[in-house]
């Protein structure tokens, strides 16, 4: 299952790579032709793609319990051209840190989905940081004549430059773009950022590769990832994309955008509001669901009590506790 893009009204953020692996999967079969050369004449793409996060998850439970976190891994199951029922999966690893023994985990997900599947496995390091960011490449061990060399494909978001991935007629290379951009964030001016956000927005509608939907959802990927909290600036950015799309078009791109943070903002306070609730007991929940959706700062009074199911009083009462805690 797709993860969902989150809202831009949270507080701003740094990169979010459970973002960019929305992205990811979104696009997924581009992401495949912008990192293996001759992807229509390998991969299937008229059979769709199968994400195993759940798959991936049951590989590697010791992460769950040391509190680590695998939202960045993904696991995909693709088919091949050769007319064949052979499938294999393609492992990708969004990597924004430098992380210990990376190469070793890498190896660790190689031989663990092997022995479970007994099938090809290809792997992709997908490196998010600056561009002084390591980024190994392969696992070697050897032991009195025993010998083990893993070699992994690796790319960095900063193997292209800017230009290179606009002139490219790939929608992916604007996701590896905003990836470069978001590292810009609390360094640069929100204008400077801003202007980024918008070239690649433009690029974006006029590759006229998509529906009307799908670029509803990656406008609202690069609303969330490249985070601008000035209002005047977001306004500014819907009245261009408005010019670069047609009025009657974007006003339905732009309202879908709205609709889809309204939806995350009630879904993201209820769904946190539960957690606690099972912890704390119902009436804590409720007073957890509200204070996320006051903290989305969209709703009205009488709105987050009837998304909550409490009562107005209620909603002033947890307002007037967080008011005096800031």
């Amino acid at each position: 299952m797709k993860r969902k893009f989150l809202p831009d009204h949270i507080a701003p953020r740094k990169k979010d790579d459970s973002l960019l692996k929305a992205a990811f999967e979104e696009l997924f079969p581009y992401l495949l032709r912008f990192c293996f050369p001759g992807a229509d004449k390998i991969f299937d793409f008229s059979k769709g793609f199968v994400f195993l996060d759940k798959e991936l998850a049951e590989l590697f439970p010791e992460l769950q319990k040391k509190g680590g976190s695998r939202f960045v891994d993904m696991l995909v199951k693709v088919f091949l051209k050769d007319g064949k029922e052979e499938w294999i999966l393609v492992h990708i690893e969004i990597q924004g840190g430098s992380t210990k023994d990376f190469s070793k985990r890498m190896f660790q997900y190689w031989y663990r989905i092997y022995d479970r599947y007994s099938v090809d496995v290809t792997a992709l390091a997908i490196f998010t940081g600056n561009g002084q960011q390591k980024r190994p490449s392969q696992f070697y061990r050897s032991y009195l004549g025993t010998k083990v060399l893993y070699r992994y494909n690796v790319y960095h978001i900063f193997d292209h430059t800017e230009a290179e991935l606009l002139s490219m007629d790939n929608p992916f290379a604007l996701i590896v773009l905003a990836a470069q951009k978001a590292l810009l964030q609390g360094k640069v001016a929100e204008e400077e950022l801003a202007g980024h956000r918008l070239t690649i927005a433009r690029a974006l509608i006029q590759s006229k590769k998509f529906s009307h939907k799908k670029i509803a959802k990656l406008l609202f990927f690069l609303k969330a990832f490249l985070y601008i909290g000035n209002e005047e600036i977001n306004r500014n950015f819907d009245k261009q994309i408005h010019q670069l799309t047609g009025k009657k078009i974007t006003m339905g791109i732009i309202e879908t955008i709205k609709k889809m943070e309204r939806e995350e903002g009630i879904e993201e306070g209820i769904e946190k509001g539960i957690e606690k609730g099972i912890e704390k007991g119902i009436e804590k929940g409720k007073e957890q669901v509200v204070q996320n959706l006051l903290s989305v700062q969209k709703f009205t009074i009488a709105e987050i009590a009837n998304f909550a199911g409490v009562t107005e009083a209620f909603v002033k009462k947890v307002r007037t506790v967080l008011n005096k805690k800031k």
